[in-house]
This record gives C-alpha cells, sequence and structure tokens, in this order.
C-alpha cells in the first residue's frame, strides 16, 4: 500500500503546484490581451476623433464660403460633433461647430 500512498502524495503535490502556476499563467495572458485590446480602441477612438474633427473643419469652410448651412446639414453636422465631443474631442472644431450653427439656414 505504500506505493499508493507515495503516488497520493506525488498527485497532491504536482496539483498544488501545478494549479496555481496554471492559473497565473492565464491571469497573465488575459491582461496582455485586454492591455492589446484597449491599446486598439484606444487608436481606433483617436482615429474616429480626427476624421470627425476634419469633417467638421471641411463643412465650416464648405457652409462659411456660401454664407448658409441647410437644415438637413446642420443636422448632421450636430450628430458629428456630438460623437466628436463625447470622443474627447474639444479644440478648434468646437468654434468652426459653433460658427456653423451661427450661420443662417438658407
Amino acid at each position: 500500500m505504500t506505493p499508493r500512498k507515495g503516488g497520493i502524495k506525488i498527485f497532491e503535490l504536482i496539483i498544488r503546484w501545478a494549479v496555481p502556476f496554471v492559473c497565473a499563467a492565464l491571469c497573465s495572458a488575459m491582461a496582455a490581451y485586454f492591455r492589446r485590446s484597449h491599446s486598439k480602441n484606444k487608436c481606433m477612438a483617436q482615429g474616429m476623433q480626427c476624421l470627425l474633427r476634419l469633417e467638421i473643419i471641411r463643412s465650416f469652410e464648405n457652409y462659411n464660403s456660401k454664407g448658409h448651412c441647410p437644415v438637413y446639414a446642420r443636422e448632421a453636422i450636430s450628430r458629428g460633433y456630438t460623437a466628436y465631443h463625447n470622443l474627447g474631442g474639444n479644440d478648434v472644431a468646437t468654434d468652426l461647430y459653433d460658427k456653423i450653427m451661427d450661420l443662417p439656414t438658407s
């Protein structure tokens, strides 16, 4: 019966060391995955913010030169600005957005 007891002790020893090792490895892998995922999401948000900012600038140049901004364009620009602002944008585009909204509609 001693070989059996020795086998159980070895199994218990393996479990005591292997389980924490495997758990630590899984936690480490998950942390690395979430770091990479967060980094990609941050880059996507920055890219989207940049595109929205460029669209606000382009719209300002277009409608300011015309001297008016139609209602349908005003609504689209407003939605774009809201998304831009929610992504953390709040600089020159805010001033241009306000100027667009001050333009007459016809």
